[in-house]
């Protein structure tokens, strides 16, 4: 794999830098450690143009190359937050925050783009300027949607924008993507169930929620497979319910939760309206009140056709035309890297680190092998999109 010699060189300084920020994971936009290792680092590069504070903790530092006045601005993007997880990996590097891990790989993520940055600021065979985006609150708040609405793209001038997951179970250094939705939107659905408590020897005194809220779990199930054209992609998962405190005791309250998951935005309407007519419709039938609180959260990821060849082609340079896949199956996972491609044409790809537990696992460690060929990717991608002159 041509992984450029410069950044091979000083490999072993990304996985130090990857292995420090894995022992300090944070969370959401309170990523402040993180971001001022990243800021340090930028520093130490020698970039000089670095705006801090986006987003809460969010960064964007720019490098000017030739005619940085009059060429376009290309935007390279890596999250930061870590997930609210115990670490079960054993490493001599694990998590020193208990209930936090890194165990997205969002700490791999950001070592790649430091990477990239390192070689770019020295080298600057590029024209224009790249925008290096490091966005906090990825996993839960919607970063990448807050870093787009206080204006990074319009304050930046950034023309088009690229992002990068690593992907354990696929081959080591395999690139993979696909034009058009890559990732689903996501949504979250609460259900808040009143009845009246009693005895649990007594049921005829009291409106039981665990009745109703059984029925109305069974009642979701059927959107999926009664209200919607099975062809078009659908999840919904049910994914807690809690109530009750004892074996003799009918609880007052009972609480449903779960995640929609979907890339249609007619799909996304019949789900919301169902479930608010069922809990319309069954809070009554079982003498119980059942409120939905319906939150849409990330939209789907969508490539653009023409960046994600472009960026296809790219990683051919890098990774060989054999190891990389342009039109992989669209998956139901979501990213909110999708407002930044709502905002502006760019790619998003998967980068194979080889076998090893999956993301969101307490086993997961990123492979820092992959770390060379993602850095040299996001600077290929610069130099071939906005070559010297």
């Amino acid at each position: 794999m041509p992984v450029i010699n410069r950044i091979a060189g000083f490999a072993e300084d990304m996985t130090a830098w990857r292995r420090h920020l894995h022992e300090t994971p944070e969370l959401g936009f309170d990523c402040f450690e993180t971001a001022a290792f990243v800021e340090g680092k930028l520093k130490e590069f020698g970039i000089t143009e670095i705006h801090t504070g986006i987003a809460k903790t969010g960064i964007v530092a720019l490098i000017r190359g030739q005619d940085a006045d009059t060429s376009p601005v290309i935007g390279l993007r890596a999250d930061m937050d870590a997930l609210p997880m115990t670490e079960e990996t054993g490493l001599p590097y694990a998590s020193k925050v208990e209930g936090k891990m890194h165990a997205c790989g969002h700490d791999g993520h950001t070592t790649m783009l430091l990477g990239a940055a390192k070689y770019l600021n020295e080298t600057k065979n590029f024209s224009g300027t790249v925008a290096l985006i490091f966005q906090p609150a990825e996993e839960d708040g919607g970063g990448g949607g807050v870093m787009v609405e206080e204006g990074v793209m319009d304050r930046f001038n950034i023309k088009e924008v690229y992002g990068i997951h690593n992907a354990p179970g696929v081959p080591f250094g395999e690139m993979q993507t696909t034009p058009g939705p890559i990732m689903a939107a996501v949504d979250t659905f609460h259900i808040n169930i009143t009845g009246v408590g009693g005895h649990g020897a007594m049921p005829h005194h009291s409106k039981d929620p665990v009745v109703a809220a059984v029925g109305i779990v069974q009642a979701i199930q059927t959107i999926s497979s009664r209200n919607h054209y099975a062809l078009n992609d659908l999840v919904i998962s049910v994914t807690q319910i809690h109530t009750g405190s004892a074996e003799n005791v009918i609880p007052e309250t009972a609480y449903i939760n779960g995640t929609v998951r979907t890339f249609d935005k007619e799909v996304q309407a019949i789900v919301m309206l169902r479930m608010q007519e069922i809990c319309n419709g069954m809070g009554p039938a079982y003498g119980v009140e059942a409120k939905l609180d319906y939150e849409v959260w990330y939209p789907a990821t969508v490539n653009d056709a023409a960046k994600t060849a472009f960026a296809a082609d790219v990683a051919r340079d890098v990774v060989g035309a054999d190891n990389v896949l342009d039109d992989i199956s669209r998956e139901m996972g979501a990213e909110d890297f999708s407002y930044m491609l709502e905002a502006r044409p760019g790619a998003y790809l998967f980068l194979g680190a080889g076998e090893g537990p999956a993301v969101h696992n307490p086993k997961y460690n990123f492979n820092d092998e992959i770390s060379p060929i993602g850095a040299s990717f996001f600077a290929r991608l610069v130099e071939t999109a906005q070559p010297a002159k």
